[in-house]
C-alpha cells in the first residue's frame, strides 16, 4: 500500500515530511487537473465514436436509404435500454499508413438490450467506418458479445453491412472471421442466432451468416457474395450487376441462402421485433406464451368445405393455417423459395409453434430436394428450441425426373426423414388429402414418432394414387372397375386409422380445438434420443 502511495502524486507529497496544508492543496489541484482532462478525452473520444464515419459519411448513408449502424440498434431494441461494450476499441494495425487512421469503435457497435422486454445480444457494423471491413479489433468485439449471450443464455443479432475483410489486416482479420465462425458453430443449438443483412456482405463475411439459423434481407440495398461482379467478371467473362448476383431476390427465390427480405431497413428491423417474439431466449427456456384472445375451442366451419372433392384440385393450404392459428397471424419463412412446402411461426391458444405444410397449388405439393432442405432445417431449428411442430399433410409423392434423381433427392429428402424422426418436441400432424408412397411416411407420420396425428375424411392414405396403383395391380383388366375398387379400398382414411396409425378421423371445423388441447397435454412430454456424440444427417 505504501508503494502505491508514494507512486500518486498526492502520495509522494504526503510521505514527505513535514506536510504543509499548501503542500496538500496543490496536490489534490493538480489531481482535479489530471481527471479533467481524462473527463475531456473520454467525452471526446465519445463524441467521436457515436459520429463514426463522420457526418458526410453518414448522410451518404442516409442518400441511399440506409441508417447508420446506431440508429438501426435503437430501432430493433426498447428504447433506452441498449448498454454498448467497447466503444473505445481501436485496431492495432500500423501498416498502409494505418496507424494514422484510428476511429473508437473500429467499425462495429455492440452490446445489449431488450426486445419487448427480453434480453437480446446485438452487434451492428458500421459501413461509415472502413466500409464496416472486419479488422481483429472488430472481430473481438463481436466474439465478446457471443461468448456472454452463450453464458447467460441469450440470442445474438448481427445488423451486417460490411465490404468484408479488412485489407491492411491481412491475415489477422482473416483470423479474426474464423473466431466468429467457431463461435457461430458452439452457440448453434444452444441460443438463436439471427442475421440481418443491411448492406453489401462480401467474401469471407458472408459464412457467420450462413451459419446462423435464420439470415434476413432488405430489398435494393443488401447482397451476399463469395465473390464480386468485377471478380466474376474477370474469372468467367460473365456479366453479372450485384443485384443479379447477391440480392436479395436471388437469395430468397433462387438459391435458397436467405429466409426472407423486407422493403427497407425500418420495415425489417420492425418485422426483426416481431419475428423475436416467436423464439426463445436459449435451449433452456420456454418459448414466450402470449395472451390470447381467440378461444382455444373455436370452431372452423370453413375448413368442412375447403377440400375440394376432385382429389387434382388444388386449394391453398395456407388458409388452412391462417384459419387455426391465433387471431390468422402466420410469420412465414421462405415463402418464395421451394413453394411447394410452406414453413414458418404461429401461436395456438398463445403458445409458439412451428408449422410445416405441403402446399397443392404449387406442383400439386410433391416433395423435392428444395423443398426437403427448406422443411428439415426448419424443424431441426424448432427442435433444437423446444418449439412443438404441427405438419399439415397433402402429398402425393417426391417429385419425379432425372434432374431430381441426379441432383440427389434420395439423399436430400433423407433430410426431411432424418429431422423429423431425430425430433422429440411435441409432434402433431393432420392429413388433409394425399398421403402418398414414402413422403406419408416422411411427413410426420406415427411411424416417426408423431404424437397426435389425425385425418379427415378427406384424407387418402395409400402406396400411390389410384390410376397408377391400378396399372400395376390390375394389368389388362377393366381399368375402370378396378380404379373404383381402388378407391374404395385404399383412398381413405380408413386403412390407416384401423391400424392406428392415426389417431382419429376427425371433423375439419374442430382441428383447431383438437390443436390446442394437445399441445396443453403434450406440454410436459419428455423423450429423450440416445446418447451420442452427434448423429450424421445425410448432408
Amino acid at each position: 500500500m505504501a508503494a502505491i502511495m508514494r507512486q500518486s502524486v498526492l502520495g509522494r507529497l504526503l510521505w514527505q515530511k513535514p506536510v504543509s496544508a499548501i503542500m496538500i492543496k496543490d496536490a489534490r489541484y493538480c489531481s482535479a487537473a489530471i481527471m479533467a482532462s481524462v473527463r475531456s478525452k473520454i467525452n471526446e473520444k465519445r463524441k467521436e465514436a457515436l459520429l463514426g464515419g463522420g457526418q458526410k459519411r453518414i448522410d451518404t448513408q442516409h442518400k441511399k436509404g440506409r441508417l447508420t449502424a446506431r440508429e438501426r440498434i435503437h430501432l430493433l431494441l426498447d428504447p433506452n435500454t441498449f448498454v454498448e461494450y467497447d466503444m473505445f476499441a481501436e485496431h492495432s494495425c500500423s501498416d498502409f499508413g494505418m496507424e494514422d487512421k484510428k476511429i473508437p469503435g473500429d467499425g462495429v457497435v455492440t452490446g445489449y438490450g431488450t426486445i419487448s422486454g427480453r434480453l437480446t445480444y446485438v452487434f451492428s457494423q458500421d459501413f461509415t467506418v472502413f466500409g464496416g471491413s472486419l479488422s481483429s479489433a472488430h472481430a473481438r468485439k463481436i466474439c465478446k458479445v457471443m461468448d456472454q449471450a452463450m453464458l447467460v443464455g441469450a440470442p445474438v443479432i448481427g445488423l451486417n453491412d460490411s465490404g468484408g475483410a479488412r485489407i491492411q489486416e491481412g491475415v489477422e482479420s482473416l483470423a479474426g472471421y474464423a473466431d466468429i465462425f467457431q463461435r457461430n458453430v458452439m452457440a448453434s443449438g444452444v441460443v438463436p442466432q439471427i442475421s440481418l443483412i443491411m448492406g453489401p456482405c462480401a467474401g469471407g463475411a458472408v459464412y457467420s451468416p450462413a451459419l446462423t439459423d435464420f439470415t434476413f434481407m432488405v430489398k435494393n440495398t443488401s447482397y451476399l457474395f463469395i465473390t464480386g461482379p468485377d471478380v466474376v467478371k474477370s474469372e468467367t467473362n460473365e456479366d453479372v450487376t450485384q443485384e443479379q448476383l447477391g440480392g436479395a431476390k436471388t437469395h430468397t427465390s433462387v438459391s435458397g441462402v436467405a429466409h426472407c427480405a423486407f422493403d427497407n431497413d425500418v420495415h425489417a428491423l420492425l418485422q426483426l421485433r416481431k419475428f423475436m417474439d416467436f423464439l426463445p431466449l436459449s435451449n433452456k427456456d420456454a418459448s414466450p406464451i402470449r395472451v390470447c384472445e381467440d378461444p382455444w375451442d373455436r370452431m372452423v366451419p370453413g375448413l368442412d368445405t375447403l377440400v375440394p372433392h376432385a382429389s387434382n384440385k388444388p386449394y391453398d393450404m395456407k388458409e388452412v393455417i391462417l384459419a387455426i392459428v391465433d387471431d390468422r397471424d402466420f410469420f412465414e419463412i421462405m415463402p418464395n423459395y421451394a413453394k411447394n412446402i410452406i414453413i414458418g411461426f404461429a401461436r395456438l391458444n398463445g403458445r409458439t409453434v412451428g408449422i410445416v405444410a405441403n402446399q397443392p397449388k404449387v406442383a400439386s405439393g410433391c416433395l423435392d430436394i428444395n423443398a426437403s432442405v427448406k422443411g428439415a432445417r426448419f424443424v431441426r431449428f424448432c427442435d433444437s428450441f423446444n418449439i412443438p411442430v404441427i405438419t399439415f399433410v397433402d402429398v402425393p409423392g417426391f417429385l419425379p425426373g432425372t434432374h431430381q434423381e441426379y441432383g440427389g433427392i434420395i439423399r436430400h429428402g433423407a433430410k426431411l426423414l432424418y429431422a423429423f424422426a431425430e425430433a422429440t418436441v411435441p409432434k402433431m400432424t393432420v392429413i388433409t388429402r394425399k398421403a402418398y408412397g414414402g413422403a406419408y411416411d416422411v411427413m410426420s407420420s406415427k411411424h416417426l414418432r408423431g404424437d397426435t396425428n389425425y385425418a379427415w375424411p378427406t384424407a387418402e392414405v395409400a402406396v400411390m394414387g389410384a390410376k397408377g396403383a391400378v396399372k400395376i395391380i390390375f394389368r389388362g383388366q377393366q381399368a375402370e372397375e378396378a380404379e373404383h375398387e381402388y378407391v374404395e379400398k385404399f383412398a381413405n382414411p380408413f386403412p390407416a386409422a384401423v391400424r392406428g396409425f392415426v389417431d382419429d378421423i376427425i371433423e375439419p371445423r374442430t382441428t383447431r380445438m383438437r390443436l390446442c388441447r394437445d399441445l396443453d397435454l403434450l406440454a410436459s412430454k419428455d423423450l429423450k434420443n440416445p446418447w451420442k456424440k452427434h448423429g450424421n444427417i445425410p448432408l
